[in-house]
Parts: C-alpha cells; sequence; structure tokens
C-alpha cells in the first residue's frame, strides 16, 4: 500500500459526527503528534474531549493525553506505551493493554488514521490491529479488538468486537475522509 501521496499532512481537518453523535471534531496535524478537540452531544449527554498523541516514525503510538469534560466535571488520563506493547495508565502498568501498539479514541475519527498509516498491506489483506480504546464520557481505557482489511488505495473495511462494520474512506493523505454512520471530513 502506498503512503501519503503527498509526503505530509494538512495542518489540520476537521470531522462532523453523524447519527448517534451529534457533534464536531478537529486536529491538528504535526510530524509525531496529533492535537484534537471534540465537542459533541450524545444520547442528550454533552461532552468535550481534548487529546493529544505522540506517534513514531511509523505511527506506533507512544503516548496519549486525554481529557474529557463533561456536567460531571473534569477527568484526565495519561497513556504511555514503549512501542512494543507494554502500557502504563496514569503511570501504573497497564497489562490489560499488552501487545497493543495502537490507540482508538471514541470521540475521535482521526485515530483509524493512526493503524492505516502504520500498516502496509496487499489488496484484501486482513490485519488485526487491536487498539486501547477510551471511551469519551468516563474515559475508561479497554481493549478493542478490531480489523482492517485493505479494499483499494482509499478504502478499508473496518470490523470490531461487537459486530460493528464500516467501509472507511480515506484520501490521498490516509486521513478518514467518510466513517459510515460516525463521522463525515468536511476540512
Amino acid at each position: 500500500m502506498k503512503r501519503s501521496s503527498t509526503g505530509r499532512l494538512p495542518p489540520f481537518a476537521a470531522w462532523r459526527f453523524v447519527d448517534a453523535v451529534d457533534g464536531f471534531e478537529v486536529v491538528y496535524l504535526e510530524p509525531g503528534r496529533l492535537r484534537g478537540h471534540t465537542s459533541a452531544i450524545e444520547d442528550g449527554r454533552a461532552y468535550a474531549v481534548s487529546y493529544e498523541i505522540t506517534h513514531d516514525e511509523g505511527w506506533v503510538t507512544r503516548e496519549v493525553r486525554v481529557t474529557s469534560d463533561t456536567v460531571g466535571g473534569r477527568r484526565s488520563i495519561h497513556l504511555r506505551s514503549d512501542g512494543q506493547g507494554s502500557w502504563t495508565l496514569d503511570g501504573s502498568a497497564a497489562p490489560q493493554l499488552d501487545g497493543l501498539v495502537d490507540v482508538d479514541l471514541e470521540a475521535s475519527a482521526c485515530t483509524n488514521t493512526l493503524p492505516v498509516h502504520r500498516l502496509t498491506m496487499p489488496v484484501d489483506e486482513v490485519v488485526v490491529a487491536s487498539a486501547a480504546y477510551v471511551q469519551a464520557l468516563d474515559l475508561t481505557v479497554r481493549r478493542l479488538d478490531q480489523t482492517y482489511r485493505r479494499l483499494d488505495d482509499h478504502r478499508f473495511a473496518y470490523t470490531s468486537e461487537g459486530g460493528f462494520e464500516a467501509e472507511l474512506v480515506y484520501d490521498d493523505d490516509l486521513l478518514v475522509v467518510e466513517y459510515p454512520g460516525i463521522a463525515v471530513r468536511f476540512s
């Protein structure tokens, strides 16, 4: 699979959430870092999430800071990875995340960019890319088993536990353009 055709990412991207969640996400893209913000309402509950994800040159997640603001208050977490599959959560070992190299934030369409940049796959190859999944409202962190199957240069079939399936569409820079039922990129 080809990498970004431009060799560099745009300075920012933005998505509008659709269906179950009403809101938007803006992310600022820098070499080795994604810095984003999401504001949304889901099931009548409002939240604002800010995050910073640091990754190495191979797009392996190394550090994640997430803050969630809700009517119940503000919470923050700090995840660190050694890049080989060992994680800490707020400074303590997180063995439930052993073996994972990606993070997936419930409040972010952009985090589906990480494994696609990291993986090199021929068409029709299926790759397991399970991730440390961070929920938006309470910042609970758990393992999320998921797969990506490359359909062509811009489309991947995505599945996650519980039977969720979607065909994700990416641009030439391998940023999500369309995440059916979840988000659509508008900038």
